[in-house]
């Protein structure tokens, strides 16, 4: 499964699609992840703490607009081959989900992270963007992925039909399968090859 899906999304997808689906995933996966950090921070469980510098929270939108920056600058002086690396994706898509994930602060001024209009809007919205971005991302991979398994499946004769040579044979009992060019449109091997 994992070599198929490997094969799908180097195969099946172009430069452009690769891109995008890995955005989404790190923008998922990021966003997750930041939001279990600040409500891990918020109920003072585990190592996480906010960090400050000279009194000032550093508040995490700060750091997605660094990394969309960073992203803007390869995409504008940056070589092809940079551009397409899968990092510059990557990147793109944590950083995005940093931004976003703290919304509500940006367009409020104030910061409504916890208030109940700065928490569901975007935990609902962008949770929802996230997971059906990642979904239609990855379609073409689910695709192919899925094509290869039924084709695999179809190669594979079921068990008791392939005795091996010399024994009895259950092949003949299959419904349409009394002629070898029968057999043969339905995808399943003969029993025997004539002299």
């Amino acid at each position: 499964m994992v070599r198929s899906s490997r094969a799908a999304f180097r195969d099946e997808l172009d430069a452009r699609q690769r891109a995008a689906l890995l955005s989404w995933l790190a923008f998922t996966a990021t966003f997750g992840a930041v939001r279990g950090v600040t409500y891990a921070i918020r109920s003072g469980r585990g190592p996480f703490r906010n960090l400050s510098v000279g009194g000032e929270h550093l508040h995490h939108y700060m750091w997605g607009i660094g990394m969309l920056a960073g992203v803007g600058a390869i995409a504008v002086a940056g070589e092809d081959a940079q551009r397409r690396h899968p990092a510059v994706a990557l990147s793109y898509g944590s950083g995005l989900a940093l931004i976003v994930d703290e919304f509500a602060l940006l367009l409020d001024l104030r910061d409504v992270y916890w208030a109940k209009q700065g928490r569901i809007s975007v935990d609902l919205g962008i949770g929802g963007i996230a997971s059906a971005g990642s979904y239609f991302a990855a379609l073409p991979v689910i695709r192919a992925v899925r094509r290869d398994v039924r084709r695999d499946v179809r190669r594979s004769p079921p068990p008791g039909l392939n005795p091996g040579p010399g024994g009895p044979s259950k092949h003949s009992n299959l419904p349409g399968c009394g002629r070898i060019e029968t057999c043969s449109r339905r995808g399943i091997s003969p029993p025997f090859t004539a002299p």
